[in-house]
């Protein structure tokens, strides 16, 4: 009743679609080819695969910290680790590291990431002491890494805009979302800019995805919701769900209009968790407007 109650205040249902009780859901990507939604739990080490169609949810253990996953146009995911990247064969479970990265930094794990449109895999590191020590990294197809951003605290939230030129980056705990310049060719980024400041807010960006129009969906920890900013940065749409952690969204199904949204349980307390009893499950809802698509690495 309380997804019910919920989704009243939006244009759109909400739906509680799977009970996951996830201590860190993650990482949503959606699979074109297979028609599935694959997501991570950060901390119990494990990358999921949700079927829409049949409701059926399963996962594979992969033995450490996962922050990000890309699908690889095959029966792999590229994953990042702890302080790996790493392939999972999603037939056998076996996971096959590809190089070592930030193992210099102990107090670092690797984060939230995604594929660009030319199949580069981007993603970040975080730091657990909350010290701008965070990097964010892009892997290229032919296996070379690149430094592309430094003096990070938490790298999070990451996509482009649809006609390529604009790259964004959420910091957490600085509670700001950034807009850079993207020259797709190169892949190179510049020119920073403070797109979304919430400094005035209690809540913090997370992960977030962008719709064919350019809009901006990001989830917001500690804030019970989703909010949808327009290309300038204006809010437009809030989004309230019944759980205080929301951590990330992106755009499914057929059409690319459904929302599916992962949420967190970690650090809650038992009364918290008893206010929130959905934290940490998977939540969709349909729009009005289409996603852009999940994108694969090439290898």
């Amino acid at each position: 009743m309380l997804v019910e109650k919920m989704s009243q205040i939006l244009q759109y249902p909400l739906h509680n679609i799977l009970d996951a009780r996830a201590r860190l859901g993650e990482g949503p990507i959606w699979d074109s080819t297979k028609k599935v939604l694959y997501w991570i739990d950060i901390f119990n080490h494990r990358v999921h695969q949700f079927d829409p169609g049949t409701l059926k949810d399963r996962f594979f253990d992969v033995g450490d910290v996962v922050g990000a996953i890309a699908t690889t146009g095959t029966n792999r995911l590229i994953i990042a680790l702890r302080h790996h990247l790493a392939l999972l064969n999603t037939q056998t479970g076996e996971v096959t590291p590809i190089l070592e990265i930030e193992g210099n930094l102990p107090n670092n794990r690797l984060n939230d990431g995604k594929c660009d449109l030319q199949g580069r895999f981007w993603f970040g590191s975080m730091s657990t002491s909350e010290k701008p020590e965070a990097s964010l990294y892009r892997y290229d197809n032919d296996g070379s890494l690149h430094v592309m951003e430094t003096g990070l605290t938490i790298s999070n939230g990451l996509g482009w805009s649809p006609d390529q030129k604009t790259f964004y980056l959420a910091d957490s705990p600085q509670q700001k979302i950034y807009a850079y310049d993207f020259n797709s060719g190169t892949g190179n980024i510049s020119n920073r800019q403070i797109f979304v400041d919430l400094t005035h807010e209690s809540f913090y960006p997370d992960g977030l995805t962008i719709d064919s129009q350019g809009n901006i969906w990001s989830a917001m920890w500690n804030g019970w919701c989703v909010i949808r900013f327009n290309p300038k940065g204006e809010e437009i749409l809030r989004i309230n769900l019944p759980v205080p952690l929301v951590t990330s969204c992106t755009f499914g199904s057929e059409d690319l209009q459904t929302l599916y949204i992962t949420t967190a349980s970690v650090g809650l307390s038992q009364a918290e968790i008893d206010k929130s009893f959905y934290s940490g499950n998977l939540f969709a809802l349909r729009t009005d407007v289409t996603g852009l698509p999940s994108y694969n690495f090439y290898k």
